[in-house]
């Protein structure tokens, strides 16, 4: 099978072994997968998690048919229209938990649709619903919410009954786009009054949750912006690993700030965020109420420059890679 792997001078495309599924895995025939920003971490030739280095294999989600079935699974059965995260997705044919695969919801959805979806469903569902502890009624913000997985984050925490959900971006023309995904306050995060605008908006209370891409960069501003016991969940930094930190305002506000990332799960963990997520957010996917542009598709062959678009930073929603 052909896979994408990292080589001495970036990405290349290999030949390799197609694989055999463990009793408790599931092997897909791959025929679309969606780039994420751990893809740039580890074509850079750093570690993401427990990948990375010279003959790495990237790609985290993909779509395709169940080919076949370890001994423990019975959730699907070979031929289903699948959806999964998968480590190595960006390749021919992709192994995976059984935990990880779902069945593509609706027969009218295309496998590039499909494989931008299981990242960003079970991230911001664990990030908005259990590390976040979003209750109806409440506010939230998404920092860096013309990301894909800010796309759907935004989405989630509408069909979870936020009463505010507001968005912030560097992009005047993302930002203008952020109401289809369902924000009804986008703000420029460029901007230094936008915490300003966060109390305006929630009559002077500050939001109560607020997931943040970015990190480094709007750090001590999501602090002024949020409310006395909000929230701030940490899932990406695009904007700094390191930086600021005003641990007086954290303290006066009595704000939880949690960090969450699926590099340290357990097994058993990733199949609880997963089954919680589908107990969620699967009725809302069937009747088409979630779903995530594609930017633009590339054949595999082309996965390095589908990875320089993704590294401008100049896209909206999800970058696809067609297997065939």
């Amino acid at each position: 099978m052909k896979a994408a792997v990292l080589g001495p001078a970036g990405i290349e495309i290999h030949d390799l072994e197609k694989p055999a599924p463990k009793p408790n895995e599931v092997l897909i025939r791959v025929r679309a997968s969606a780039l994420n920003r751990a893809d740039l971490i580890v074509a850079s030739g750093h570690r993401h998690g427990a990948v990375g280095g010279v003959g790495a294999r990237i790609g985290l989600e993909c779509a395709g048919e169940v080919e076949a079935i370890g001994s423990e699974v019975s959730s699907v059965r070979p031929g289903d229209r699948v959806m999964a995260t998968a480590p190595g997705g960006l390749a021919e044919y992709a192994v995976t938990d059984f935990a990880r695969v779902h069945v593509i919801p609706a027969n009218t959805m295309t496998y590039e649709q499909a494989a931008a979806l299981p990242v960003a469903l079970g991230t911001m569902h664990n990030a908005i619903v259990t590390a976040g502890r979003l209750q109806r009624g409440e506010t939230l913000l998404m920092q860096g919410a013309s990301a894909g997985v800010g796309l759907m984050g935004m989405q989630i925490a509408k069909l979870m009954g936020a009463s505010l959900v507001m968005g912030a971006s560097t992009n005047p023309e993302r930002r203008a786009r952020l109401r289809e995904f369902g924000c009804d306050l986008a703000l420029d995060s460029t901007s230094p009054g936008w915490p300003d605008q966060v109390k305006e908006a929630t009559g002077g209370r500050g939001v109560d949750v607020i997931i943040d891409l970015v990190s480094a960069a709007v750090a001590n501003q999501n602090l002024a912006a949020a409310s006395i016991l909000g929230r701030i969940v940490n899932v990406g930094r695009l904007g700094g690993m390191k930086g600021e930190f005003d641990f007086d305002l954290h303290a006066a506000k009595r704000i939880d700030y949690i960090g969450v990332t699926f590099r340290t799960r357990t097994i058993e963990e990733i199949r609880e965020i997963n089954r919680l997520m589908r107990a969620d957010l699967w009725g809302a996917l069937k009747a088409g109420k979630l779903a995530l542009p594609i930017f633009k598709t590339f054949p595999l062959a082309r996965i390095a420059e589908a990875l320089d678009l993704m590294r401008a930073n100049q896209h909206f929603g999800k970058i696809a890679i067609a297997m065939s």
